[in-house]
């Protein structure tokens, strides 16, 4: 509703709002400062060739302005172009794994896991090792082995420890 009113504002009398626009003078030259507009009448009035001159047409410089053909065209680049279809392949999907059914989540590609899964799998790893080995996740997540690896070895989740209270000695105050 609204983009049809300021349409219909906007297109109210246009062609006679154009019409006044074009009809209008056109702006004048800016004004010479006044020591430079006495310059020129003096200069003017003592050499009245010069004004033939700058309004006179010459045909030899038309000739050649005729002559001259300009061909453009876009410089060649040095770098490699990489073509698009080739970087739009299909990817593949998974369902996510485990017992989390995010909702926003349906569909991860292969090669990738959501941060859901990452803490599952560290933390599955953490408590069994020996169970969930690299090779595993990498099976199981479809993920690469090296990029599996770099995980495990450089991200660690979070760890809360409660450490006990220990009996200082506190020296009584005299």
């Amino acid at each position: 509703m609204g983009a049809r009113l300021s349409r219909a504002v906007r297109n109210f009398n246009l062609e006679n709002r154009a019409e006044r626009e074009i009809s209008k003078a056109k702006p004048s030259t800016a004004p010479k400062h006044r020591s430079t507009r006495g310059l020129l009448h003096e200069q003017l009035s003592q050499h009245p060739e010069i004004k033939e001159e700058v309004y006179r047409k010459d045909n030899k410089l038309l000739s050649l302005l005729k002559d001259v053909y300009v061909e453009s065209k876009d410089p060649v680049s040095s770098l490699p172009v990489k073509d698009v279809e080739l970087q739009q392949e299909p990817k593949e999907f998974r369902l996510p794994v485990g017992h989390h059914l995010d909702k926003s989540v349906m569909d991860i590609p292969k090669g990738k896991i959501s941060v859901v899964e990452a803490l599952t799998l560290l933390n599955n790893h953490k408590l069994s090792p020996e169970m969930w080995t690299a090779e595993k996740i990498a099976q199981e997540y479809h993920l690469e082995l090296k990029d599996v690896n770099s995980l495990l070895k450089y991200f660690v989740t979070f760890e809360v420890k409660i450490f006990p209270p220990e009996e200082r000695k506190t020296i009584s105050s005299k």
